[in-house]
């Protein structure tokens, strides 16, 4: 009777403890997934600067597009003013030199036409002083036909060289006033000159402080959005590590308890679509958007120890194995058709075990886990394809 008594206290007794235990083992989970949610919630933040941040940094870099084409230009009318401002000094070397000459043949022009008024002065002197035998006197005081004769041509002479003279003098004068214009047009010319260079010479100065401040703003633009990227990068990162150290340590809880975020199941047998689970691990990041939406996941992670054999979801055509230097943040990717439409893809992997074009079998095992990429802990990311949608695997697993 006693014991019969106390079967049921008993019962009560080993109940209550294993539901103390259970709240005992899942209460660090509750902590973690606490603190995973709060990391999350700063990361999506960090993450929702970042898009504004990334649409600034774009604008700079439309602005550095812009200062650098203005640049281009500037630097282009540059050189053109400087075409022609040589063209303009050279012009102005031109019109130097002419005048130089000028100047020469005007003081050659004024010595000949002095010494020609000289001439003509002394000439009419003389004709004032002795008088100028007119053809009467010469035909009355005549001695003879031959003595006309001479005196005639002397006449002739006389009257010929006066014309010389005054015709010199006319056309020497003529010479200084053509002189004179052409050092006057020479003149107006090298002012012109003078005045276009001026222009130049501002025009240019003024393209020079534009390029300055052109590239001052360009360098500041771009200072700026490497600082700014650099800080946003770093706290991104420190977040990242944050979030993926919790994630292991939640999984690592998990696993101890036997529970998961996810249902896992086995490596073998799915849902009944044909497809079984690539390894045995917990689901720490599901598919969609996740950090508020500022991400879209395409697959699910699940997390296993590195060196992990990861298994063919279905037979099928191995498409690529693309190692990380191709593939960026994937890491060592592959991606296997199995027909239909129906495509599954196993990133971050440590090794490959098959090979372009290779015919797989289901479950062959086709790489192994790790973490190249872009991740933080050793995963298997796993995504199915509908004729090359991503699709929620969980719907297939």
């Amino acid at each position: 009777m006693l014991k019969t008594r106390f079967a049921p206290a008993a019962v009560v007794a080993a109940v209550a403890a294993i539901v103390v235990l259970l709240f005992a083992a899942t209460a660090p989970a509750k902590d973690l997934e606490s603190k995973l949610d709060a990391k999350e919630a700063k990361l999506s933040e960090v993450r929702e600067r970042k898009g504004v941040l990334t649409t600034t940094i774009s604008h700079f870099k439309a602005k550095i597009g812009t200062l650098t084409r203005e640049v281009a230009v500037l630097r282009g009318r540059e050189s053109e003013v400087r075409v022609r401002l040589d063209a303009k000094q050279r012009e102005l070397d031109g019109a130097l030199a002419e005048l130089d000459v000028g100047k020469r043949h005007l003081d050659v022009v004024r010595a000949r036409l002095g010494r020609a008024l000289v001439s003509l002065r002394e000439r009419l002197v003389a004709m004032y002083e002795t008088g100028t035998p007119d053809i009467l006197s010469v035909l009355v005081e005549a001695g003879g036909y031959d003595e006309l004769v001479n005196r005639t041509e002397y006449l002739n002479r006389i009257h010929g060289l006066d014309e010389a003279v005054v015709g010199r003098v006319r056309d020497l004068r003529d010479q200084v006033r053509r002189t004179v214009a052409r050092l006057r047009s020479a003149k107006d010319r090298i002012e012109s000159a003078r005045d276009a260079i001026a222009a130049e010479e501002d025009a240019l100065a003024g393209a020079r402080s534009a390029v300055q401040r052109r590239q001052s703003a360009l360098v500041a633009a771009r200072h700026s959005r490497e600082e700014a990227l650099s800080r946003i990068t770093r706290t991104e990162e420190d977040l990242d590590g944050d979030v993926a150290s919790i994630q292991a340590e939640l999984a690592a809880t998990l696993a101890g308890t036997g529970s998961a975020p996810l249902p896992a199941g086995p490596i073998q047998g799915g849902n009944g679509s044909g497809l079984i689970w690539p390894v045995d691990g917990p689901v720490v990041s599901g598919f969609g958007s996740r950090f508020g939406g500022s991400e879209f996941h395409e697959g699910i992670d699940i997390a296993v120890p590195s060196g992990t054999p990861i298994r063919a979801a279905a037979a099928g055509t191995v498409i690529f194995t693309e190692p990380e230097s191709a593939s960026g943040g994937y890491g060592n990717f592959t991606c296997i058709d199995h027909g239909g439409g129906l495509s599954t893809c196993y990133a971050h992997q440590e090794s490959f075990a098959v090979s372009a074009g290779q015919q797989v079998a289901q479950g062959q095992v086709i790489g192994y886990s790790d973490c190249t990429g872009h991740c933080f802990g050793p995963h298997v990311h796993f995504e199915v394809r509908i004729d090359g949608a991503p699709t929620d695997p969980m719907g297939y697993l």
